[in-house]
């Protein structure tokens, strides 16, 4: 065997004859180590991945049947949510288009598709882009009548972007409720948009007056237009507040929902 060949052999052995608690031995193991739980944690990241679109999809439907009013624990999400009838809206126009497969639209992969959506000059909800294209959802009555209409939204709060649901009534201005279900606020502060009681305060608000002026607001105070139109700000959580009323007023009007709400209260929808 040449030097050469030894050389290897030698270099292996001079390791292996470290004690255990050698440098190189201990660096080795950490890297061995972090290689291996690298390995285990893509791996089951991977295997878990449809597991939890499947859960993510599972709470959407959960949070639409709830801010329609008809989730019970203990009726099957799917079950229940093919009570609605969802539907691929074009913004700009306020109707429905064929143009997507409803069940398989992406309303946030739409919304980053220079494709399908426009960045945003005015932008007081702060969501940069808007897509525009959004999965609406239609509950009917037994006699297939318009009962509510559950609209998706979402804008910045203080820490993060909140993403949630408004349910309308069929007149396309009374408010049956909001929430959310994706959102990083302060707990005990911004967090408190999840909070039932202050939920339960959209519940009847409308969102214009009678001239169809816009006049839904989150504020301390009440404004001029009366408490019809008002949802008190939460405790402590003035932006987070702001944040709500921002994009709650920019969805509900020229450039979000209008001409699909003026389409609704006309019967054309």
């Amino acid at each position: 065997m040449s030097e050469q060949d030894q050389q290897p052999q030698g270099a292996l052995r001079r390791f292996l004859a470290l004690p255990a608690d050698s440098v190189p031995k201990t660096i080795f193991v950490a890297v061995a180590v972090c290689l291996v739980a690298s390995m285990i944690v893509s791996a089951a990241a991977v295997a878990l991945r449809p597991i939890q679109a499947v859960n993510a999809l599972k709470d959407k439907q959960i949070n639409i049947l709830q801010v329609a009013g008809i989730y019970d624990p203990n009726t099957d999400v799917l079950e229940a949510f093919a009570a609605f009838e969802p539907q691929v809206l074009e913004l700009a126009s306020g109707e429905f288009t064929d143009q997507f497969v409803a069940a398989e639209f992406d309303d946030r992969a739409a919304a980053e598709d220079p494709a399908t959506s426009v960045a945003l000059a005015d932008d007081p909800a702060g969501i940069v882009r808007q897509g525009q294209f959004v999965t609406v959802y239609i509950l009917r009555d037994e006699a297939g009548a318009i009962d509510k209409v559950i609209l998706p939204l979402h804008g910045y709060g203080l820490w993060s972007t909140l993403y949630g649901f408004i349910a309308l009534e069929e007149n396309g201005n009374d408010i049956f409720g909001l929430q959310f279900y994706e959102h990083a606020e302060t707990p005990g502060l911004g967090a408190e948009v999840d909070n039932p009681r202050w939920k339960a305060l959209w519940k009847g608000k409308k969102l214009a007056d009678e001239s169809g002026e816009l006049q839904i607001s989150v504020t301390k105070a009440a404004p001029a237009a009366g408490a019809d139109y008002h949802v008190d700000a939460l405790a402590g959580a003035t932006l987070t507040s702001a944040g709500v009323h921002n994009l709650v007023n920019f969805w509900m009007g020229e450039a979000g929902y209008a001409p699909f709400l003026t389409n609704l209260k006309a019967g054309k929808i």
